[in-house]
């Protein structure tokens, strides 16, 4: 059985990687061109490589979420948990690239993301996806129909005389066979692709003959929790499952605080 997964596998990411249309979010679209070789994830970018070379200091904005069918099911609490993974992962590519510029100093460039498309997660079926993985050991999973999401997002970086730097439009399915793991939480695949999106965008920001920074002490993106997550990769490796609560970003200093007192209260 396992051999004809295998056999199955690349018909099934290919159907993953359909390009998604453009949100219109971004400043301009001009000059974006496909980037060859990617199997399970649609990619379309543009960099300008001269004016990269003259970045040395960035702000990163907020991510935001594009309104519309995709993504009205969600929540306003999903919304934050979403966009807060995004906002944590593009923090950790680019500060191994630029400095990041204080709140309210004006940097060399300013990096925009919005994400435009959230499928949800399965929950129901994702327990008995996980379950399979004990009879079909190995790297490949096989996830039940009904519970794979996905991720589309945007971004962009903009000069500080509002010429587009760079752009990247993103798309990506989870795969019914694949390595994609199966969640109890609706954003289970939205939340595990924000890493690969911020890869990317890191990837297309990524001035030529670039040597990575030394993160600084302390780090510059530490409100979102440590960069590695030990505590999540050993929950997917005891349970099969995306565990989000400890595999995502932490809570925002605000948030924690809320929570307490709400405990408090109770």
């Amino acid at each position: 059985m396992k051999l004809a997964l295998v056999l199955l596998l690349p018909a099934a990411l290919s159907a993953c990687a359909t390009p998604g249309r453009y949100s219109g979010q971004l400043s301009s679209y001009e000059g974006l061109e496909a980037k060859d070789g990617t199997v399970r994830t649609s990619v379309v970018r543009r960099s300008d490589k001269d004016r990269l070379a003259e970045v040395a200091q960035v702000s990163i904005q907020p991510a935001r979420l594009a309104e519309g069918k995709t993504t009205a099911w969600l929540t306003p609490q999903e919304r934050d948990f979403l966009l807060r993974e995004v906002d944590a992962q593009l923090c950790f590519e680019l500060t191994e690239r630029f400095a990041l510029a204080p709140p309210g100093e004006t940097a060399d460039a300013e990096v925009r993301a919005v994400v435009t498309r959230v499928a949800p997660t399965g929950r129901a079926a994702s327990a008995l996806s996980a379950a399979s993985g004990f009879f079909i050991p190995g790297p490949i999973g096989l996830r039940v129909p009904g519970t794979v999401g996905g991720l589309g997002a945007e971004a962009e970086m903009i000069a500080r005389d509002g010429k587009q730097v760079a752009a990247v439009v993103w798309n990506r399915n989870a795969t019914p066979i694949g390595t994609d793991d199966p969640s109890l939480s609706r954003l289970g695949d939205a939340l595990q692709f924000a890493e690969p999106f911020g890869d990317t965008v890191g990837a297309v920001m990524t001035p030529e003959d670039h040597k990575s920074r030394k993160i600084e002490d302390p780090d510059p993106c530490a409100q979102y929790g440590p960069r590695f997550r030990p505590e999540g990769f050993l929950a997917g490796m005891a349970s099969g499952l995306y565990v989000p609560a400890l595999s995502g970003a932490k809570a925002a200093p605000d948030d924690k605080d809320d929570d307490k007192d709400k405990a408090e209260k109770r």
